[in-house]
């Protein structure tokens, strides 16, 4: 009796700590995923002529891990992401050079906003899912992750141009919104549809 006792004590710090490293390994492999799919959606690229600045799934993917991953998940995986980019991996767009030069170059606003519009995102969609619908909430919060990643991109491109205003608006912003509003739409509308089944499911 006591022996069984004692071989019981002993399993259960031994299961929980399978189960902590279990819980580990599968948020690592998430946020490895994560910096995988935001790859492949910076290689979908069209370059523009009248601007350094690309169309890319970029920000759908920056959406979509905002409103489906825990802000801190999210915010790790983007960091993850420009280290990977710097260290050399082709993650970033094609249209670029890469590494430390693409990070440093006209973009580099856009890629250098894309953890803090990530957190700053997930963070909305949360407290707003607590009194308004679902999707509304995290279409709000879509917006404020594009109004991030527009104003850092925007900004930078601004800075290492010395462009009018103006000018920086038609190269920067403007040509992207209505692009940016589908992505919206749509992270929204898969986040939406994720959380509804995760939550039938638990």
């Amino acid at each position: 009796m006591h022996t069984a006792t004692a071989h019981s004590e002993q399993t259960l710090p031994e299961s929980s700590y399978q189960r902590t490293l279990l819980r580990m390994a599968l948020r690592t492999g998430t946020v490895v995923l994560g910096t995988a799919f935001l790859a492949v959606c910076a290689h979908i690229a069209f370059p523009l002529p009248f601007s350094p600045v690309p169309l890319t799934l970029q920000t759908f993917a920056v959406l979509l891990i905002a409103l489906t991953f825990p802000p801190a998940m999210a915010g790790t995986t983007l960091a993850l992401y420009l280290a990977e980019g710097v260290c050399g991996l082709p993650v970033f767009a094609p249209t670029g050079p890469g590494g430390m030069a693409q990070l440093m170059g006209p973009t580099g606003g856009y890629l250098l906003a894309y953890p803090v519009a990530a957190v700053c995102a997930g963070f909305v969609a949360i407290r707003l899912a607590r009194v308004m619908p679902r999707m509304a909430a995290y279409v709000v919060a879509g917006i404020c992750a594009i109004v991030i990643v527009l104003t850092f991109g925007a900004g930078w491109l601004g800075v290492f141009t010395h462009a009018s205003a103006a000018h920086v608006a038609m190269m920067a912003v403007l040509p992207f919104l209505p692009g940016e509003a589908v992505k919206i739409a749509a992270a929204a509308g898969i986040a939406s549809a994720w959380t509804r089944l995760r939550k039938q499911s638990a």
